[in-house]
């Protein structure tokens, strides 16, 4: 299984490609997508779904997995997040690839089992998870490596309920 974890933003897309083998999981790659903030949205959103397509052309995942927006107050940021969600579906779509979007507390439940952890919490549980040297630079592809986290490991709880 080899997921393709986004962390949508118009500004910056944190992305990353995890692999899991049955046995461990595997960061192949992790970065993020920057786009210059003085550009036209459409111009950002044309870079976004240029930059996806070549990851997904390059890593070839199974699956895509998303973070949903996060509202919290600044309703304008939420609408441009969605925008740039839209983008990373459309692009998983196109590839014909499944696509799974999970609520921001889910992820982090995944990674650091709870709900509210914080952004540090994230990288250093992700580093830990995935055997990294050292932690994650930026929160955005820490988030990515954790979207894609959270779904191996949802699709890893299916399997075990199907069996029983």
């Amino acid at each position: 299984m080899r997921i393709l974890g986004i962390d949508p933003g118009t500004y910056k897309m944190g992305v990353a490609v995890v692999e899991y083998d049955g046995a461990r999981y595997s960061a192949l790659y992790f970065d993020v997508i920057t786009t210059p903030l003085k550009q036209p949205l459409s111009r950002r959103l044309d870079c976004i779904f240029e930059r996806l397509t070549d990851i997904v052309d390059r890593w070839k995942p199974t699956e895509v997995a998303l973070e949903e927006p996060f509202a919290a107050k600044n309703i304008k940021a939420a609408l441009a997040t969605g925008q740039a969600q839209a983008i990373a579906l459309l692009v998983a779509a196109r590839a014909g690839l499944d696509a799974s979007v999970y609520a921001p507390a889910q992820v982090k439940r995944a990674v650091v089992d709870y709900g509210v952890g914080t952004k540090e919490q994230v990288q250093e549980m992700v580093q830990i998870i995935l055997g990294l040297d050292s932690t994650p630079k930026s929160t955005d592809a820490a988030d990515a490596l954790a979207v894609a986290i959270c779904h191996i490991n949802g699709a890893r709880a299916s399997e075990i309920e199907m069996r029983e």
